[in-house]
């Protein structure tokens, strides 16, 4: 069931000139205004509803009240992330991992991940590792290592140095903090 989030018949106009482009109004206001899509009618809609509709749309959203202490603002906010992916799509599986990894490694503080790194499925990572050259390609759904496919990174390090190391610390995607501090440091 879609929740209840926009009230068409509060937003109608009543006689003065249209809020929405194409929907009559004057010429001027028509070449002003782009033409809005429903979606970001919905969204635009969310300002004008009160903190009490707005609760209640979250409760119609989520079968449960909001996180107590939501300002309004971010409740304005999560509802309109939630009407964009109903209607657009959300965050695809491989999006998912990145962020969870992502906040995995940010967690300790002793590591940086470059959050502008993305490896693309054919990449191909190289280390070398007691005279011998390993060789990594990325897969959109893994990355292969001498002709086996692994979930992460890290299993691949662990594997070649038979001890627990990070993946993108191991094939140098990711610097320390320290050195994170010193190159903002010298800037």
């Amino acid at each position: 069931m879609r929740p209840a989030i926009h009230d068409a018949s509060a937003r109608q106009h009543s006689g003065g000139p249209s809020p929405v482009a194409g929907r009559g109004g004057n010429r001027n206001e028509r070449a002003r205004k782009p033409v809005l899509s429903e979606i970001e009618d919905e969204i635009a809609g969310l300002l004008d509803r009160s903190t009490p509709e707005l609760r209640l749309a979250w409760r119609q959203l989520h079968r449960a009240g909001p996180p107590l202490g939501l300002s309004r603002d971010l409740l304005i906010r999560a509802l309109a992330n939630q009407l964009q992916e109903r209607s657009y799509g959300g965050v695809s599986r491989a999006q998912r991992r990145r962020l969870q990894s992502l906040a995995g490694a940010s967690e300790n503080g002793a590591l940086v991940v470059d959050p502008g790194l993305v490896l693309k499925a054919g990449t191909t990572l190289v280390r070398q590792w007691r005279g011998h050259t390993h060789t990594v390609l990325v897969h959109n759904d893994g990355f292969e290592h001498e002709g086996q496919l692994y979930r992460s990174l890290t299993a691949i390090a662990e594997r070649i140095t038979e001890a627990h190391w990070s993946g993108p610390r191991f094939f140098g995607l990711t610097r320390r903090t320290s050195a994170l501090a010193g190159a903002k440091a010298g800037r």
